[in-house]
């Protein structure tokens, strides 16, 4: 396993982490199988998006917030972050991505994106590699 950090800038943030990933793959020297992203924390997730256009990472934090508003009276959590808990759970801790060649099978346009809720933090990502 390849464990790497992300320091995200804001409270909610959409970080492009496919290099990263690759990166590790590319160091456990693994050319086909499958990938998984995992994210060992409860107010921060994992993705795939488009990463050709940075407006989409806009939108999606944009329409998470209006889904699930960070300051809603009705919370009943006391840390006062059930919005990022939420959330995190919508997106999801982990990805499995297949590797053919050594290299991450993503289409054209997806990325892998760290998806922070409750920053500015830094974030640990788990990559473990199975060979096919």
């Amino acid at each position: 396993m390849v464990e790497f950090e992300v320091k995200t800038r804001e409270r909610d943030d959409l970080r492009d982490i496919t290099a990263l990933v690759q990166q590790a793959v590319s160091t456990v020297c693994l050319q086909d199988g499958v990938c998984t992203v995992f994210i060992p924390h409860t107010t921060a997730g994992v993705t795939i998006v488009e990463n050709a256009d940075p407006s989409v990472a806009k939108d999606m934090l944009f329409i998470l917030d209006r889904m699930v508003p960070w300051d809603d009276p009705n919370y009943t959590h006391t840390e006062g972050n059930s919005a990022a808990h939420v959330k995190c759970s919508l997106m999801g801790c982990s990805l499995s991505i297949p590797v053919r060649g050594g290299q991450l099978v993503l289409g054209t346009w997806q990325g892998v994106y760290l998806c922070e809720f409750d920053g500015p933090r830094t974030r640990r990502v788990q990559v473990q590699v199975i060979n096919a």
